[in-house]
């Protein structure tokens, strides 16, 4: 079963949502990161930049749904970079937005 959806939100028009209740401590998104050459990222349409990000010293292009998880000062997930993954802070209801702060790289 399928534990998130796409729906409307902040982040180019979209957001992540959960599909079903999610307990604390569970595995919410697998991230799907491409690692990009500085080539590549310039050759990306501006569109396409806003799904990137700084990591251990490169770029990466999230895949979807990673790519429309939304900031937040108080997120329901933490991001762990290297497990690759958003993992549930606390219990999140079914359809509750799905939120980290991506401003913290979570290299534990």
């Amino acid at each position: 079963m399928n534990k998130v959806f796409i729906g409307k939100g902040k982040l180019a028009g979209k957001g992540v949502f959960a599909a079903r209740d999610l307990k604390k401590g569970e595995i919410i998104i697998k991230y799907h990161l491409k690692p990009l050459t500085r080539k590549e990222f310039e050759c990306l349409p501006k569109k396409e930049k806003l799904f990137t990000h700084q990591h251990w010293g490169k770029t990466h292009l999230y895949s979807s749904p990673e790519r429309y998880v939304n900031h937040s000062r108080t997120p329901n997930t933490r991001q762990d970079l290297k497990k690759k993954c958003d993992i549930a802070k606390r219990n999140i209801k079914k359809s509750e937005e799905i939120t980290t702060d991506a401003a913290k790289d979570d290299t534990s």
